[in-house]
């Protein structure tokens, strides 16, 4: 069950993230925004949470509150346990947090060309609302509904 991260933290999360990202530096052809977040601020903010076990942090969350619904900023898994099942598992977290917060939806974006991204969030029930451009990047907006 994930948790909020705790204050000290925000540099494991940093490099957990900046690992699960890191693949997609060449095809973006620059960072992706999460390697880049404050976590820290993050922490402060109450939107971080963390899926550990026996110390170890396995996954990291961002959510925020909106008035859309519930906004899963950034999901991520460390690198050395992607495809194991805890993407999925921080996934059915979220919607229960988003139940649980009295959300009817949960939101999300990703990379256009972060395409198995978008694939598996399609297969995990979300549809695509629209593209845009945010803060320089090209991005698929996605939805679940709820209730």
């Amino acid at each position: 069950m994930p948790r909020l991260a705790k204050p000290g933290e925000a540099e494991a999360l940093r490099d957990l993230v900046r690992g699960a990202y890191a693949h997609y530096v060449p095809r973006l052809g620059r960072e992706p925004f999460p390697m880049t977040d404050d976590y820290a601020a993050r922490i402060r903010a109450g939107q971080a949470w963390v899926e550990e076990e026996n110390g170890q942090i396995l996954g990291v969350l961002v959510l925020e509150d909106t008035p859309e619904g519930l906004l899963l900023d950034n999901i991520a898994v460390a690198a050395s346990l992607r495809g194991t099942g805890i993407g999925r598992r921080l996934l059915r977290f979220v919607e229960e947090e988003a139940l649980r917060r009295g959300h009817p939806r949960v939101w999300l974006y990703t990379n256009e060309k972060m395409t198995e991204n978008i694939a598996l969030y399609a297969r995990l029930g979300f549809v695509e609302t629209h593209r845009g451009e945010e803060k320089g990047f090209r991005r698929v907006f996605m939805e679940k509904r709820l209730a």
